[in-house]
């Protein structure tokens, strides 16, 4: 991992737009100043359940995921998360700033780090700034609950489908993509075995809705996949 000053250019800052719009010139100027920089390796963990954080992290390049360890050591992905997407928002008012999830990279990926007692220092100064940064965190807060509700709603061919989609249209943005996650964690992603999530995707071949070469998928049947999401 590799920690870096990152000068803004406030006129470009896509950030800015996202959740700083309210700062006033000077506050966002302190901002930057205050951020830092770090690249991951694919596989790193960025923080762990239980750890203290200290920062408002988003991503700016890359694949992160979100997940949950048991203490009987069962893994749970709450979601995968691109660019400009991935905020440490569920866990930074909470008293004790105490993360009750896990985040790693999933492919090379560049993350930047505000000091969260600067943030807190802007809510108590900023009204419109503190507003506007409660409104992302239940935004964010809906966006998590409403894909758990929707995914765990359907079967498994159902359930498998969507994520195929979701990678296709959310994540790729294109038919022809590489899996990002193993068999196994797509069964932790959508709650179900790592054996029904092979046999699942070993049907869809079969029937000719997807292409599997190793790693990569070509969704063939985007119309009947939608179908069996939509209706599974």
């Amino acid at each position: 991992m590799n920690e870096v000053k990152y000068v803004c250019d406030c006129k470009e800052c896509i950030i800015r737009n996202l959740i700083f719009k309210h700062l006033r010139s000077e506050e966002f100027q302190e901002v930057c100043r205050s951020k830092t920089q770090k690249s991951f390796k694919k596989g790193q963990v960025v923080f762990e359940k239980g750890q203290l954080l200290e920062h408002l992290i988003y991503l700016k390049s890359g694949l992160v995921k979100y997940y949950y360890s048991t203490n009987e050591g069962k893994v749970n992905i709450i979601s995968l998360s691109i660019p400009f997407d991935a905020f440490s928002l569920l866990t930074i008012l909470h008293n004790e700033q105490i993360s009750i999830y896990s985040m790693s990279v999933l492919e090379d990926s560049t993350l930047c780090y505000i000091p969260l007692s600067l943030i807190k220092n802007l809510i108590h100064i900023n009204g419109d700034f503190a507003l506007d940064f409660i409104s992302k965190l239940i935004e964010t807060s809906n966006k998590t609950i409403e894909q758990f509700l929707t995914l765990h709603n359907k079967n498994l061919r159902g359930r498998v489908a969507y994520f195929m989609l979701y990678l296709s249209d959310n994540i790729y943005k294109k038919n022809i993509f590489e899996l990002p996650v193993s068999r196994k964690e797509i069964a932790e992603i959508i709650g179900m075995t790592t054996e029904n999530v092979i046999r699942t995707l070993s049907e869809f071949r079969k029937e000719k809705i997807i292409k599997i070469n190793g790693k990569e998928i070509e969704i063939l049947e985007k119309e009947r996949l939608s179908k069996i999401s939509q209706y599974g």
